[in-house]
């Protein structure tokens, strides 16, 4: 396949390493999962298209993406540390918590605002995400994006 849909994800599927949760957390991995997959650009540097599935899976604290083709062969490993976004989720689940209370109690300026920051931790977590990714998988900045979402999913246990 070439072109645009040549360099994108048609699956991503979470190993059992990666625990299972209360429902609310596994909808919202499901709903994660949906939108990357509905929308993205996803091609891992010197490989020539899928569509790709990924796999992915947590290993001694590391973000593990198996990727491969749509038929099964094996593309690429890469493997992040989670170190570098442990102070961003921290804060985008604070700002978030923020943000859901400000929902029930403040004026639509404050809620806003607290949105705005929301956004802008959550930008910072998808352009360190491009930034570990360089060099080994191209994504769009929507794609990182989803798949930064994904990985805050990971965090949260509920």
């Amino acid at each position: 396949m070439t072109g645009k849909d040549a360099f994108r994800l048609s699956d991503v599927e979470l190993d059992d390493t990666i625990g299972r949760s209360t429902p609310d957390v596994e909808h919202e991995r499901a709903v994660a999962i949906f939108d990357l997959v509905e929308d993205n650009r996803f091609e891992p540097v010197g490989h020539e298209g899928g569509p790709y599935r990924l796999k992915l899976s947590l290993v001694d604290s590391r973000l593990v993406f198996a990727i491969a083709t749509e038929g099964g062969s094996g593309v690429a490993t890469h493997i992040l540390s989670l170190t570098p976004f442990r102070r961003i989720v921290k804060d985008y689940f604070m700002i978030c918590e923020s943000y859901y209370e400000a929902i029930r109690t403040a004026s639509p300026t404050q809620i806003e605002a607290i949105d705005m920051g929301r956004r802008g931790v959550h930008n910072e977590g998808s352009q360190t995400l491009m930034d570990r990714l360089d060099g080994k998988i191209r994504v769009d900045f929507q794609t990182a994006r989803r798949l930064f979402t994904l990985i805050c999913v990971l965090h949260w246990r509920g």
